[in-house]
C-alpha cells in the first residue's frame, strides 16, 4: 500500500535509521535476548547518529524535530527487526522526554536532557504499581513533605527500563485527600539512599528490554526533583498518554508487518505435497486477509498519526488504535505461527519471539479492556 504521510526528509531519515538497525541492532539481537538488556553501546550510538533527541530541542542537544513522523519511520524500523529493542528505546524518547521538555525548569532541563540525547542518561517512567495495574487513580506510592523535602515510599512494577536506568519518572500520591487531583512526578535518580531495584523480571517475551520492580524507602527529594507542579501528576499522565499509545500502535503494525513480510517469503519456499504451502488455497486465502487487514490498519493508524502531528488527536482515537492494532498484531503473528508450522514454535525463529513479544500489546499502556471503556464512554454508555 502507497502511503501519503511522509516526504522526502522522512525517506532520507528512514534510510539513516535502517543503517543505524542494520549496523548496530540486528547482528546483537542473540545477544540482548540472552543477557535480557540492550548493551549501553547501543544507545550511545543511538546518541551519536542522532535518534535519541528526536523530541528534544536544539540547544539541549536534541534533533528538535517537532514533526513525530521522524519517531514514527525511527519506531518503525527497529520494529521490524525487534520488538523489545524499539519499545525501551521509544520509552525513553517518546515517552519520557515529553514530560521533561514539556513540564521541566530550565535547570531541570540542563541536567537531564543533553544526556539523554547522547544515550549517557537512560531514563523509564514509572506508573505502574503491584495492586492498581492500569488504575493510574488508584496509586500507592506516596511522597510527604519534610521541610522544603519529600520523602518517597513505595514500589512500582511492570518498569521498562527499570533495572538499568539512570533517572526514572515516578508518580507519586502527595495530598491522599484530593484523589487524582493529589498525584505529582519526580525525578529519581540512581544511587539515590533507599532507591532499590529488584531482578530483571521473566517475561514471557520482550526479552531484550530489561524490566524490573522498583522499591522506594524513605527516598529524599529536593524540590528540583519535582517534575512540574505538585497535584498535576494526573493530569499530566492523561495529557501526554495519547503519545504513548498511538507511539505503541505504529510500533504494533510495523513489528506485524516485518513478521508477515517473513512470512510471506516463507510461504513460497517451504514446500509440503509438492508444492509451496503458499498455493494451498486455505493459506493462500489467509493471507490475502492478513495483508488486507494490515492495509487498511496501516490506513487508519497513519491518519491519527497526521492528526497526532498537527495536535488534534483525541484520548479516544489513541485508544482505538492502541487496541485495534494490537489486536491486529496478535490476529497477524498467530497466523504466521501456525503457517511456519512446527518451526514456528521454536524461539530460534524470529516468528516465535515475535509472538512472545506481541502478547503484552494487549495489556500495556493500559490494557485494551481499558480501552474500549474510554470508547465506550465516550459513546455516552
Amino acid at each position: 500500500m502507497q502511503r501519503t504521510l511522509f516526504n522526502e526528509d522522512h525517506a532520507a531519515f528512514r534510510e539513516s535509521a535502517k543503517a543505524f538497525v542494520e549496523r548496530t541492532i540486528t547482528p546483537n539481537v542473540e545477544k540482548f535476548i540472552e543477557q535480557r538488556v540492550i548493551d549501553r553501546d547501543v544507545w550511545l550510538e543511538a546518541g551519536r547518529q542522532g535518534l535519541l533527541g528526536l523530541e528534544i530541542p536544539e540547544e539541549y542537544g536534541g534533533s528538535g524535530a517537532n514533526d513525530y513522523r521522524f519517531n514514527t519511520v525511527f519506531a518503525e524500523e527497529l520494529c521490524r527487526v525487534n520488538a523489545a529493542v524499539a519499545s525501551s528505546l521509544g520509552i525513553h524518547g517518546d515517552v519520557v522526554a515529553p514530560y521533561l521538555v514539556d513540564l521541566c525548569t530550565e535547570e531541570q532541563k540542563q541536567r537531564w536532557l543533553p544526556g539523554m540525547c547522547t544515550g549517557e542518561i537512560k531514563t523509564g517512567i514509572a506508573m505502574t504499581e503491584p495492586s492498581g495495574g492500569s488504575d493510574l487513580a488508584a496509586l500507592k506510592t506516596n511522597a510527604v513533605r519534610d521541610g522544603d523535602d519529600w520523602i518517597l515510599n513505595g514500589s512500582k512494577t511492570f518498569i521498562t527500563n527499570g533495572y538499568t536506568a539512570d533517572m526514572i519518572v515516578v508518580a507519586a500520591r502527595t495530598d491522599p485527600s484530593k484523589g487524582a487531583r493529589g498525584i505529582t512526578l519526580f525525578a529519581v535518580e540512581t544511587g539515590m539512599p533507599g532507591f532499590e531495584r529488584g531482578r530483571k523480571l521473566d517475561k514471557v517475551g520482550q526479552h531484550p528490554s530489561d524490566t524490573a520492580e522498583l522499591f522506594f524507602s524513605d527516598v529524599r527529594l529536593s524540590q528540583e526533583h519535582m517534575i512540574g507542579e505538585e497535584g498535576q501528576g494526573f493530569i499530566y499522565m492523561m495529557e501526554r498518554l495519547p503519545q504513548e499509545r498511538i507511539g505503541g500502535a505504529i510500533s504494533n503494525l510495523a513489528h506485524a508487518q516485518g513478521v508477515f513480510d517473513e512470512t510471506l517469503e516463507y510461504v513460497k519456499e517451504r514446500k509440503a505435497f509438492g508444492q509451496a504451502i503458499g498455493k494451498f488455497q486455505h493459506n493462500k486465502f489467509l493471507l490475502a486477509e492478513l495483508r488486507t487487514k494490515l492495509d487498511v490498519s496501516q490506513a487508519f493508524i497513519d491518519t491519527l498519526t497526521m492528526q497526532h502531528v498537527r495536535g488534534e488527536l483525541s484520548p479516544v482515537e489513541a485508544a482505538q488504535a492502541k487496541y485495534w492494532s494490537a489486536d491486529v498484531e496478535n490476529e497477524v503473528i498467530d497466523a504466521c505461527v501456525q503457517l511456519h508450522g512446527g518451526y514456528g514454535y521454536m524461539t530460534e525463529y524470529r516468528v516465535a519471539r515475535a509472538w512472545m513479544d506481541a502478547r503484552v500489546t494487549k495489556i500495556w499502556a493500559g490494557s485494551n479492556e481499558i480501552m474500549k471503556e474510554l470508547i465506550g464512554r465516550d459513546l455516552g454508555l
